[in-house]
C-alpha cells in the first residue's frame, strides 16, 4: 500500500523487441488492471521515449528487457543513462520489479537492472520474472502478478 507520499503512478518502461516480450509485457499491464486494484493510474513508455520527468512523476516503476549478449538492452540503457543523475536524489525507495526474456541466459541483464536500480537507491518489490524461450502459461501469470504486486503497492490507503 502506498504510505501517500509516493505519486500513485505505475511507470512501465519496455524494450519490447518479439513476440515472446510481447506476451510479457501484454501480462504485465494485465496484472496492473487487476480487480480490487484503484486509484493507481499505468503509464506505458518504451525504453527510447521514457524521461527523467516520468520516473520523477512515479511512484513505482516496472522493467522489461531482452537479454542482448549478456547485458539488459541498450534501449534500456539509454533509459537508465538519461534519468541516472536527475533522479538520483529525488527518488530513493522508489519501487521497482522487473522482467526480463532471453534465448539463453539473463542472468548478466538481471544483473545489470539491479545494479543501476541499487545505484539509485530503488528498492526491489518483487522477484523477477525471467524467461528462457517461448513464454508459458506460468510465465504469463508470473507477468501478470509482476504487474498486480506492483500496482497494488501504490494503492491509496
Amino acid at each position: 500500500m502506498n504510505d501517500d507520499r509516493r505519486p500513485a503512478t505505475l511507470l512501465v518502461v519496455h524494450h519490447t523487441t518479439s513476440p515472446s516480450l510481447e506476451v510479457m509485457l501484454d501480462a504485465v499491464l494485465e496484472g496492473t488492471r487487476a480487480e480490487g486494484i484503484e486509484g493507481v493510474s499505468v503509464v506505458v513508455r518504451p525504453a527510447l521515449g521514457a524521461t527523467a520527468s516520468d520516473v520523477l512523476a512515479a511512484g513505482a516503476v516496472l522493467l522489461g528487457t531482452p537479454a542482448n549478449i549478456g547485458y539488459m538492452s541498450g534501449a534500456l540503457k539509454h533509459f537508465f543513462d538519461q534519468i541516472y543523475y536527475p533522479c538520483l536524489h529525488a527518488t530513493p525507495g522508489t519501487a521497482y520489479g522487473l522482467w526480463v526474456h532471453g534465448n539463453l541466459d539473463t542472468t548478466g541483464a538481471a544483473r545489470s537492472v539491479h545494479a543501476i536500480a541499487t545505484g539509485l537507491a530503488w528498492e526491489r518489490a518483487a522477484e523477477d520474472v525471467v524467461v528462457l524461450g517461448e513464454p508459458a502459461t506460468a510465465d504469463r501469470e508470473a507477468c501478470w502478478n509482476l504487474g498486480a504486486t506492483l500496482a497494488a503497492t501504490l494503492m491509496p490507503g
